[in-house]
């Protein structure tokens, strides 16, 4: 599985998933922009990676049309394209639905599923044209089961599902492919926040939330690991045809199975 000089477009990689697949990118030859909302995390981790003609980064709100645009026309700039998405960027807000802020269901729909259209319609502009290019979103198991206290990113995940699969039918004449990768509970700093909230929430301790709630239904209790969804991200970035669109491909620990 090699990039062979691929430019990558990756939203959320100053840290957790999105670096991690932006390190392996780069180390199967491809070239990395990492776009965060945090510009000075979003240069340390493309130093980390290499100098700027492997990796650069650019500051994005995702839920930002313009700087969304100027992000990926920057990105394009630098290294003449964009051949692969990597639609990651994401929060995590959990309450019970009766306890919910509006504002909270908006802000984490807007970031999940704005970001995702509008780092889609702003990629495409340049797979189109060159007849190739891979839209890889970051669902979740979430995509297909359901938790409590997490009816925003549930529903938010199962739109990304939905998304990538018209992404499919829309994409296949330009030869651009459109899949999900829907991991389990991965330890980054997004899911060491719930753990506390969810204790307090579901009144049982950490420990069980760990247990019981994230790791109850996996075959060996074990966490998600990074090196496990860049792996899958890489596959999914280094395919050649259609014959892998459309797809949902869970990286669970068999917690949930297609």
């Amino acid at each position: 599985m090699e990039l062979n000089g691929k430019v990558a477009l990756i939203t959320g990689a100053a840290s957790g998933i999105g670096h991690g697949i932006a390190q392996r990118f780069a180390k199967a030859g491809g070239r990395v922009c990492i776009a965060d909302l945090n510009i000075d995390a979003a240069k340390s981790a493309a130093a980390q990676i290499g100098g700027d003609d492997v990796a650069i980064a650019v500051a994005m709100d995702v839920t930002n049309e313009e700087q969304v645009r100027a992000g990926v026309d920057a990105a394009a700039k630098a290294f003449g394209t964009i051949d692969i998405l990597v639609s990651n960027a994401g929060i995590q807000i959990v309450h019970p639905i009766e306890e919910f802020p509006f504002e909270d269901w908006k802000r984490l729909l807007s970031i999940h599923l704005d970001g995702a259209f509008l780092t889609t319609k702003a990629c495409v502009k340049y797979m189109y044209p060159q007849k190739s290019g891979a839209l890889i979103y970051m669902g979740s198991v979430h995509s297909h089961e359901a938790s409590p206290l997490k009816s925003a990113y549930v529903a938010a995940k199962h739109g990304i599902l939905g998304l990538a699969r018209v992404m499919a039918k829309e994409g296949a004449k330009h030869n651009v492919r459109a899949n999900t990768i829907c991991p389990g509970f991965v330890m980054t700093p997004l899911v060491e926040k719930q753990i506390p909230q969810q204790a307090h929430d579901l009144g049982i301790t950490e420990q069980r939330v760990v247990d019981d709630v994230m790791l109850g239904e996996t075959v060996d209790k074990q966490f998600t690991m990074i090196s496990d969804v860049a792996e899958v991200a890489l596959m999914l970035a280094s395919f050649q045809t259609n014959a892998l669109t459309g797809e949902s491909i869970v990286v669970s620990h068999g917690w949930f199975m297609n």
